[in-house]
């Protein structure tokens, strides 16, 4: 087959890989020279530990699986099977964690409730004062800025595979076929669209009534910490958004315990990762309501750096970067992705929410199958 696929984020390029890795060529088009959107602005977590039981964690544990073999074989990815902590620091947030532990597959998440000395052996850069903490020994980490890139790369050597940046696909003709905004027509037996947050244009005219939502979140990142971060870290805060946690304990949690005013405004979590060189990626918000506000603001950062030290139990290094991302979001939020047929061997792929970088080999993998790829 010629597949063609449109939209080089992370979501595209795995739709490419599985393409490829089935024995077909690929056309993949991209309207920037290389994808700028979500896939490169995240953390690189690959987030088992919050995921809702049923299809989306058995989505998150097949795509886990999928990115170590990726990673095996595209080093350059910088896979990382380094697990997390979700640090608590009281006898609310802890009965969170312990209800946590007991669902029934607490044991495919590697859930675990540790003391605090107990997290500390695992992840010796926690200094700060915390009670406890989850750990999840089934999350991972990627290069979310290089992983694109390197993944590329990886399918060039195939010899059945074309990438076209700067090319805006404008128009489906005929069957099986795209116009970009240079004019030319590109002809498959398959088109794959996963344009992630840009739901205009094309995507509007093919499917007015899409049921995707955009949402904002803002990050940050800073120079080398000078030590190995050896866990992803998220605080308690994450337990009000990720559905593993649901409980009657987080119930308690909620009515008793709100969070900071800065938090609640920009409904905040922390989750934290250390980059290859070393610098932290730390975040986030989430923003709903549009049109988005085009600057960042400076009392989100503000908290965060307050709560990472807390934990640290150190100074943070200087923030090096701020930056915004705008990500596709299923307005079912039950749902791990949206995927529709738009036209005869058109299919729109996208909404998986912040499960993008997480789920999406598996996603692919899926979409394969359903197409008889």
């Amino acid at each position: 087959m010629r597949v063609i696929v449109v939209g080089a984020g992370v979501l595209g390029t795995m739709h490419a890989w599985h393409a490829i890795e089935r024995g077909h060529e690929v056309l993949h088009l991209e309207r920037e020279a290389e994808a700028r959107g979500a896939s490169v602005r995240n953390f690189g977590q690959i987030w088992v530990s919050g995921r809702a039981g049923g299809e989306e964690l058995e989505t998150a544990l097949r795509a886990r699986d999928l990115w170590e073999g990726i990673g095996a074989r595209v080093p350059e990815l910088g896979f990382r099977a380094i697990g997390s902590l979700t640090v608590v620091k009281n006898a609310a947030e802890k009965a969170v964690a312990e209800a946590a532990t007991r669902r029934p597959d607490a044991a495919a998440r590697g859930y675990r409730l540790l003391d605090a000395q107990e997290a500390r052996e695992i992840n010796p850069a926690l200094r700060g004062e915390f009670a406890g903490a989850l750990w999840c020994e089934r999350d991972a980490a990627v290069e979310p800025r290089i992983a694109q890139h390197a993944l590329k790369n990886r399918l060039l050597e195939s010899g059945r595979y074309t990438y076209l940046g700067g090319r805006e696909v404008r128009e489906v003709v005929g069957e099986r076929a795209v116009r970009d905004d240079h004019g030319d027509t590109h002809h498959g037996d398959a088109v794959v669209l996963c344009t992630g947050a840009w739901l205009g244009g094309l995507v509007r005219e093919l499917i007015p009534d899409l049921p995707v939502r955009r949402v904002r979140l803002q990050m940050m990142q800073t120079d080398p910490l000078g030590e190995p971060l050896t866990t992803s870290v998220a605080d308690a805060d994450s337990f009000r958004y990720y559905p593993a946690y649901r409980s009657d304990a987080l119930d308690a949690l909620n009515a008793g315990q709100q969070q900071a005013p800065t938090a609640a405004a920009h409904k905040m979590q922390l989750l934290m990762v250390q980059r290859a060189d070393g610098g932290l990626t730390i975040g986030d918000t989430h923003e709903y309501a549009t049109p988005f506000a085009f600057d960042t603001v400076e009392e989100p950062y503000e908290h965060l750096t307050g709560v990472v030290e807390s934990i640290l139990g150190r100074p943070l290094p200087r923030i090096r970067r701020r930056w915004a991302g705008v990500y596709a979001q299923c307005t079912d939020t039950a749902r791990v992705v949206h995927r529709q047929q738009a036209r005869d061997g058109v299919w729109l792929v996208t909404g998986p929410g912040g499960r993008g970088m997480t789920c999406s080999p598996a996603i692919a993998e899926t979409t394969a199958n359903e197409l008889g790829w």
